[in-house]
C-alpha cells in the first residue's frame, strides 16, 4: 500500500515512474511494483535512480514462478492495487493466453527473465559428433 508520506515522481512527460518516500532524514526510491530500488540517500538522488531505471523495464519479459514451473508472461497491467500478467503470446494476435492477477507490490514469484530461462520458441536438438 502506498503510504502517506509518499511522493509520486513522474517524468517530464508526465508518467508516473514510482515514489520516493522519507528515510529519517534521508528518501527512499520506490519502483512501480512497489519495490525499494534505492538505498536511502538525498532527494535529488533518488529521483535520479527512478529517471535512470524509467518504464522501458515493463515491456520485458518476466517469469511467473508457479506450482507447475517458471510461465514465460508479459506484463498487462501495474497499479498500486494489483498486477495483472498474461502468458507470452509470442506476437501471435490468436494465441491462447491466460492471465493471472497479483497483489500489489509485486510478489517474488513474479521475477525478471534469466539468461538460463527457457526461450519457448528454441527446439533443442541432440547433435551426436563424429
Amino acid at each position: 500500500m502506498i503510504g502517506p508520506d509518499w511522493t509520486p515522481h513522474r517524468r517530464d512527460d508526465g508518467e508516473l515512474v514510482g515514489w520516493i518516500r522519507p528515510d529519517g532524514d534521508d528518501w527512499i526510491a520506490i519502483d512501480l511494483f512497489g519495490h525499494e530500488v534505492s538505498a536511502p540517500m538525498d532527494w535529488l538522488d533518488a529521483e535520479a535512480v527512478l529517471e535512470d531505471r524509467g518504464i522501458s523495464w515493463l515491456a520485458d519479459i518476466w517469469m511467473l514462478e508457479t506450482d507447475a514451473g517458471a510461465l514465460r508472461v508479459r506484463l498487462v497491467e501495474v497499479t498500486p492495487e494489483r498486477i495483472v500478467v498474461q502468458t507470452d503470446d509470442y506476437g501471435a494476435i490468436d494465441a491462447p493466453v491466460e492471465r493471472f492477477e497479483l497483489p500489489w507490490p509485486a510478489p517474488a514469484h513474479l521475477r525478471p527473465r534469466r539468461h538460463d530461462d527457457p526461450d519457448g520458441r528454441v527446439f533443442h536438438r541432440s547433435v551426436t559428433q563424429p
